[in-house]
């Protein structure tokens, strides 16, 4: 396995992007500098996860999403463990929609 600027194994970072959501994710966007294969696990993990927390606020403010609070919940418990495991292993997979503006961003947004 090749390493990554962070001195990480790339399996590994991509895996770490993800485990604490957006945050973990801006984290490995701030400090990776080289590596597009992490730069888009970390732009993933903020637009998945700040994307679900976001629709959370939403959805609480405006009362009547309540109820679609626990779906959303499960919806991003699942897709953080997806992401996670697949992180790990090395592969690099891109969600529907989210993954295109991962893709998109990550190579433009040099912090």
């Amino acid at each position: 396995m090749s390493k990554t600027s962070t001195g990480l194994e790339k399996n590994v970072a991509a895996g770490l992007c993800y485990v604490f959501g957006w945050i973990s994710g801006l984290i490995f966007l701030l400090i990776e500098k080289e590596d597009e294969d992490i730069r888009f696990h970390a732009m993933q993990s903020i637009v998945v996860f700040a994307g679900l927390n976001l629709l959370q606020i939403m959805l609480t403010i405006s009362l009547i999403g309540i109820p679609l609070l626990t779906i959303i919940g499960l919806v991003g418990f699942i897709l953080w463990i997806l992401l996670v495991i697949k992180g790990f292993q090395g592969e690099k997979y891109k969600l529907p929609i989210a993954g295109d503006i991962a893709e998109k961003w990550a190579s433009k947004i040099n912090i």
